[in-house]
């Protein structure tokens, strides 16, 4: 997930990032044990009393002819019961103890507050598995298996956006947060990093010793899920695709195996792991590859709209791969508020070089602007940006062939499209176009699963938009749809539609996988037949599957 520094300073200074609005209150049916009760963040549901405690003013709201009513500014949560998971949960308490969590508790709540988007943390799985080694993972993989109703869920730090992709209602999520471990063997350099870490994490332990890895440019964003879909970074033009620099992957199979994959062992799901997703096991750890690396240099540029053709110009002539310097990494990126109706246009680039004010982006520089900054600092540094509270997000993307006109046509097409749509509480969007050079291409077949090997130079591009009233998610998701299906037509008729969806980027209604191209897809196909023949990683977790 992409969120830069340009882009959160103009949600912050549109106001667009703000106190979200107390919900109505719902009716629940006490009586109705088929559900699970949640009384919301302000208060908590005594089953012993059957009422509802507010722990803000203390006063105690009990069923009245079966019915409770929660106090306005509190919301019942309420899922239906899974007796399959619900068996599992209390089997993996006997087993782990006060790993596992239920609903109402400290450790439960933590886990849901952690999501990145409202929409997965408005869902209530069973219980929680907060796991402290490998082998928990196995053992709770072991249980899981012998209850063919029971579905799980695989978290990081939750920046999927999608509800369902690693939480769901009335099911097992395993928090892979407590797996964040960082170690680096200086004789081999090779950095062994826990699935549940996020970047920041990992750049700050390798910031003084002289290498860094290729990960995620925000760094608040998870380990495991970047490096399984693929995984852009700063670094991706020198050293290839994130997923590439992985050695080693210690998995769990869906059957409570624990092994090592790697070129010699396994190497068939060591192959299929690199952009794969979540479809062959729970990683626990990622043994990646270091290089040199010392200071960068970033550089931020806003502009008035009116200059968007030159921008567009500029970034456009940045990407002839026969001049594209690797060093060099580039965000163009246009931000909509529908509460103000403004747009605001900028451009992120790092260079890993210390090097003030890089020749590479004097296009973009030279382009009459508003506001430019370079500074030489540490990848840690940069990455450590402030994260949205959380709100409803979604994404989409798709990749295209370069082209000046066609980026002025998809923001012609964006403005007509939602300028007059502004939802209750409103919404933001953006585009981000970002660079897909022949740096990023060469080498793909044999190193990963992501099918590059036939694209053509161009830039992916990424939709997004965020916005805090619940209420209006469909009206949004839709809103979207049409824009990248417009967006989707026009590049078909020139010639400029690439096939590759980057699964990091992609909405649940996209399919990466079969973008990668039939070989890619049959081979993932074949992989997860083999090492998970009863298929429960594709009948019982979320995200995108085969």
């Amino acid at each position: 997930m992409l969120l830069n520094k340009a882009f959160l300073g103009a949600l912050l200074a549109m106001g667009t990032v703000a106190a979200l609005p107390n919900p109505d209150a719902e009716r629940v049916d006490l009586e109705d044990r088929s559900i699970l009760h949640h009384c919301g963040k302000h208060a908590s549901w005594d089953h012993a009393k059957s009422e509802c405690v507010c722990h803000d003013s203390g006063k105690v709201y009990t069923k009245k002819h079966h019915k409770c009513k929660c106090p306005k500014g509190e919301k019942w949560h309420h899922v239906e019961k899974n007796v399959s998971a619900s068996t599992c949960c209390h089997q993996l308490k006997e087993s782990l103890g006060d790993k596992i969590s239920f609903p109402d508790t400290k450790s439960y709540n933590a886990t849901l507050s952690s999501y990145w988007s409202k929409q997965e943390s408005a869902l209530h799985p069973s219980c929680v598995l907060q796991p402290t080694n490998a082998l928990d993972v196995a053992a709770t993989l072991s249980i899981i298996n012998k209850h063919k109703d029971c579905k799980f869920s695989i978290k990081g730090h939750g920046h999927a956006p999608a509800a369902g992709f690693a939480n769901s209602n009335g099911s097992v999520t395993i928090d892979m947060t407590t797996l964040s471990s960082v170690s680096l063997n200086k004789k081999s350099t090779i950095a062994s990093i826990g699935a549940g870490a996020k970047w920041l994490d990992v750049y700050q332990y390798l910031d003084d010793s002289g290498v860094q890895v290729a990960g995620g440019r925000n760094g608040n964003v998870g380990v495991g899920g970047l490096l399984l879909g693929g995984g852009i970074s700063h670094f991706t033009t020198k050293v290839g695709w994130a997923c590439d620099r992985v050695v080693n992957y210690e998995v769990v199979l869906a059957n409570g195996t624990l092994m090592s994959v790697n070129k010699k062992e396994n190497s068939d799901l060591f192959l299929a792991l690199r952009g794969g997703g979540n479809n062959f096991g729970v990683v626990t750890r990622f043994d990646v590859e270091t290089f040199p690396q010392g200071d960068i240099s970033t550089t931020s540029i806003s502009y008035d709209m009116n200059e968007r053709d030159k921008v567009f110009q500029a970034f456009t002539e940045l990407l002839d791969s026969s001049t594209y310097d690797p060093a060099a990494s580039l965000v163009t990126s246009l931000l909509y508020s529908s509460a103000s109706k403004s747009w605001s246009l900028s451009a992120s680039a790092v260079y890993t070089k210390p090097v003030p004010q890089p020749k590479i982006f004097n296009g973009l520089s030279d382009v009459p602007h508003t506001k430019l900054a370079n500074n030489i600092t540490t990848l840690a540094e940069f990455a450590n940006e402030k994260d949205t509270p959380p709100l409803n997000w979604l994404f989409a993307t798709l990749t295209l062939k370069s082209s000046v006109q066609n980026m002025q046509r998809m923001f012609e097409t964006l403005n007509e499209t939602i300028y007059s749509f502004n939802p209750q509480d409103g919404v933001t969007w953006s585009i981000a176009f970002e660079p897909l050079v022949a740096a990023m291409l060469k080498g793909s077949k044999h190193t990963d699963v992501l099918g590059l090997q036939s694209a053509h130079d161009g830039y992916i591009v990424l939709i997004s938009a965020l916005w805090p009233n619940s209420a209006v998610n469909s009206d949004v998701e839709a809103k979207a749809k049409e824009v990248l299906s417009k967006w989707e037509d026009n590049a078909r008729r020139k010639g400029l539609l690439q096939k590759f969806q980057y699964l990091n980027y992609a909405a649940p209604y996209q399919r990466p996988f079969e973008s990668y191209g039939g070989d890619e897809l049959e081979v993932l196909k074949s992989v997860s037949k083999k090492y998970d023949p009863a298929q429960i990683l594709q009948k019982r977790v979320g995200g995108f599957k085969l």
